[in-house]
């Protein structure tokens, strides 16, 4: 089967191809992605000679990008393509519906007219919104808080709207917070890492006791793998570790991994509408895919914590802006910094 992988070159992304050239040697995989500030295709250096494997710049929202992909057969389609920052989302809103309603339309639509065989939209848990107890079914109402979140939940609905209307074999993901290798510096755990390692202020926001639900990059790619090939159409999945750690909790565990004392807590200003707690129910995936959580919390954030720590080179050029020149040599332009990847 010939894959079509959409934000390859970002964290999940990037992470799902080198699993899928691994675990199924008969697909071969094109790389769409527009290579904004958490695109790098330094994540994919090791796979980029593969013969499998083909990287394509080009942005989803612009439809004479996307239709020279569609140009080939194209019999699976697993959508990463988004811009996910919160933070970023509340000052660039619009910059959102562009990429991840608009977008998901234009992806949508193609695939529909080329008759692809499968559509995996990788959605979130926060299309959900928040919850004080309990663990979100995938029957549950969306109640979205920011417009990332409110981006991502009509994008869910679009897709959806798809199979019922026009019987596109769509499946919808909703996922925890991933952590693991790769991942964007501006996401808590490599932030809180690589800057802990610098003797950097850790920023928590308010309290520190929103709580999230972990789960690691590899096992949510085997998630991925499974709806990709076994996952029925029509269907939304809920993808979770069962680790649910307040900011505070996986903070401290950071600081203790490192040796580096709790002095480099620094609370800061809160927020807006920030959600208190994320929890999904995974019992239909694990009951009707066959698939679990691989590692422990505890193997795969050491694991996590030790990447980032034999990796100093990747993060920081990350971090400086460095790596921009890469793709300023090799595609002539420089990245657009306004906009985020998932």
């Amino acid at each position: 089967m010939k894959v079509l992988v959409t934000g390859g070159a970002g964290f999940i992304g990037s992470n799902f191809i080198r699993h899928l050239l691994s675990a199924r040697p008969d697909v071969v995989i094109i790389n769409f992605d527009k290579l904004t500030y958490a695109g790098n295709l330094e994540n994919l250096a090791d796979v980029e000679n593969d013969p499998r494997y083909r990287f394509v710049r080009g942005d989803v929202a612009v439809r004479a990008e996307l239709e020279a992909v569609f140009k080939e057969e194209i019999g699976g389609i697993v959508h990463f393509a988004a811009e996910s920052h919160v933070d970023r989302s509340l000052y660039s809103p619009l910059v959102f519906v562009e990429t991840n309603v608009y977008g998901t339309g234009n992806l949508l639509d193609l695939a529909l007219r080329h008759k692809v065989e499968r559509f995996v939209h990788i959605s979130t848990d926060e299309v959900y919104g928040s919850t004080v107890s309990g663990k979100f079914s995938e029957s549950s109402p969306l109640n979205p808080t920011s417009p990332y979140s409110a981006s991502k939940a009509s994008s869910d609905l679009l897709a959806l709207a798809y199979f019922k209307s026009f019987g596109l074999p769509v499946v919808v993901d909703r996922c925890t917070n991933n952590f693991g290798p790769y991942q964007f510096p501006e996401k808590l755990i490599p932030l809180f890492v690589t800057n802990a390692m610098e003797d950097k202020p850790l920023p928590v926001y308010g309290d520190g006791l929103y709580i999230r639900d972990w789960l690691f990059v590899v096992d949510h790619c085997r998630a991925i793998e499974k709806m990709l090939f076994e996952g029925k159409a029509g269907e939304i999945y809920n993808v979770g570790g069962s680790n649910e750690l307040t900011n505070l909790e996986i903070t401290r565990r950071i600081l203790a991994r490192l040796k580096k004392p709790e002095s480099l807590i620094t609370h800061v200003a809160d927020r807006p509408g920030h959600d208190r707690r994320y929890a999904l129910d995974a019992s239909k995936l694990q009951r009707e895919l066959g698939w679990k959580v691989g590692q422990s919390l505890e193997q795969a954030l050491d694991f996590t914590i030790d990447w980032y720590v034999n990796k100093r080179s990747w993060w920081q050029k990350v971090k400086s802006g460095e790596y921009q020149q890469y793709y300023q040599k090799h595609y002539g332009a420089r990245l657009d910094s306004a906009n985020a990847g998932r």
